[in-house]
């Protein structure tokens, strides 16, 4: 008898033994090769797929903006307005996320685990496809979502008001401090990104948690962001050039640092590293080892 039997409870049915089996926690291995298989098939999509995913998912990315707008404006100004009114933050992301459109900063996870795990100028080439078409394709969408929302007479005064100091509020931020929080984002996102897989069911209240404490924290999204400093070049408050150089290209950077730099290379050298193996073959030789 191994020592693994002999650490087992003693007195347990063969059906209770295989119920424990089954309640154990997905393997890392597994997870790495979820979301590796979700990110190859992103990558084979084709140039229209991705690109009218992208423009819907920068459309619907303007209801946290929204959604935050409107909560601001109908709280009393105190520190308690914040609280709640980041939970407007989600909103975006739980609609894009469910409705499976193509956000630009998850797949600075899933279509990034594919090239670790084959490092071939093929594979590069189809994640700088990839990043392309969706990024401009999410920007495309939020520039026009947050023009409508400024020209289009929906909102009363006080909620107009609301979207002015919400992006205010981001330019407030220096290039450092951009490219410090977009670094936070990204990981945040990619972490969620990693733990949906393992709790599927717990989908929605994931994806709540970490966006809530993203927008409490107030850290920078190159793609919510868009809406909001772009709110303001509309309505003649900022320019364009700080649009670009002070907002976007540091909120970039920090995001792919965050989410692919950080978390997926992390993740991807752990589950290397319990074997040394690739995360397809453990999951292959597990299978083989299932009765």
């Amino acid at each position: 008898m191994s020592d693994t039997q002999n650490e087992k409870t003693p007195g347990l049915s063969p059906d209770e033994e295989l119920e424990v089996d089954h309640n154990q926690p997905p393997r890392a291995a597994l997870l790495h090769e979820i979301i590796r298989t979700q990110g190859d098939h992103e990558l084979e999509r084709t140039v229209a797929a991705l690109a009218l995913s992208a423009i819907a998912a920068g459309l619907t990315m303007g209801l946290s903006f929204m959604a935050m707008g409107l909560f601001y404006s109908r709280l009393p100004d105190a520190e308690s307005a914040h609280v709640i009114a980041s939970l407007g933050y989600s909103a975006g992301f739980l609609a894009v996320i469910l409705a499976r459109q193509q956000l630009f900063t998850e797949n600075t996870l899933t279509a990034v685990l594919p090239v670790m795990t084959s490092p071939t100028l093929h594979n590069l080439g189809r994640l700088l496809r990839l990043w392309g078409i969706v990024l401009v394709g999410n920007l495309v969408g939020t520039l026009l979502v947050a023009w409508v929302m400024l020209e289009l007479p929906i909102f009363d005064s006080k909620t107009d008001v609301a979207f002015l100091e919400i992006g205010r509020k981001v330019m407030t931020n220096d290039m450092t401090q951009m490219l410090a929080k977009g670094i936070v984002s990204g990981w945040m996102i990619a972490t969620m990104v990693w733990m949906i897989p393992s709790m599927e069911e717990a989908k929605i209240w994931i994806i709540l948690m970490i966006t809530y404490l993203m927008a409490l924290g107030e850290f920078t999204h190159i793609i919510v962001g868009s809406v909001e400093v772009s709110y303001l070049v509309w309505a003649g408050e900022e320019t364009w050039s700080r649009f670009w150089m002070t907002f976007a290209l540091p909120t970039l950077v920090g995001n792919i640092i965050g989410g692919s730099c950080i978390f997926a290379l992390i993740s991807h050298a752990q589950v290397r590293g319990d074997s040394g193996k690739p995360p397809s073959q453990l999951l292959k030789e597990d299978k083989r080892s299932q009765p």
